[in-house]
C-alpha cells in the first residue's frame, strides 16, 4: 500500500493550542479606590503593606517579593480575563500602590466568597 500524498497546500494554523480552559471575560469586583467596600483590607495595606503583598503573592502561587509588581497585577488580571493593558497596570502600581494591591486582595476575597479562586 503507498503512503497518502502530502497536500498540496501548507497547513495554517487559525488558533494556538490552550492549556487548561479560556479565562472567560469579566471585570474587577471592586474599583481601584473602592477601599469602604472591605475596609480590613485597606488598613491591613495601610499599616502592613508588605504583610498584605505577601499575603497576594502567596494567595497567587508565587514569591513573597512580586506581590506588588505591575507582573503580579497583569498576571491576575489576565488569569481572570479582566480587561486593560500592561501601562494600565503599569499606572495603577506606580500611582497608587496602596490601591492597585488593596483591589487585588478584594477580589480574590469575592473571588474566593464565589468559588471562582
Amino acid at each position: 500500500m503507498q503512503a497518502p500524498a502530502p497536500p498540496s497546500h501548507p497547513v495554517v494554523i487559525v488558533t494556538q493550542p490552550n492549556y487548561g480552559a479560556a479565562p472567560q471575560m469579566s471585570n474587577w469586583q471592586t474599583g481601584i479606590l473602592d477601599c469602604f467596600s472591605d475596609f480590613g483590607v485597606c488598613l491591613c495595606g495601610m499599616f502592613c503593606f508588605e504583610y498584605l503583598a505577601c499575603q497576594v503573592a502567596t494567595d497567587m502561587g508565587e514569591c513573597c517579593l512580586c506581590g506588588t509588581s505591575v507582573a503580579m497585577r497583569t498576571l491576575y488580571r489576565t488569569r481572570y480575563g479582566i480587561p486593560g493593558s500592561i501601562c494600565n497596570d503599569f499606572l495603577a502600581t506606580y500611582f497608587c500602590p496602596l490601591c492597585s494591591l488593596c483591589q487585588i486582595k478584594r477580589d480574590i476575597n469575592r473571588r474566593r466568597a464565589m468559588r471562582a479562586f
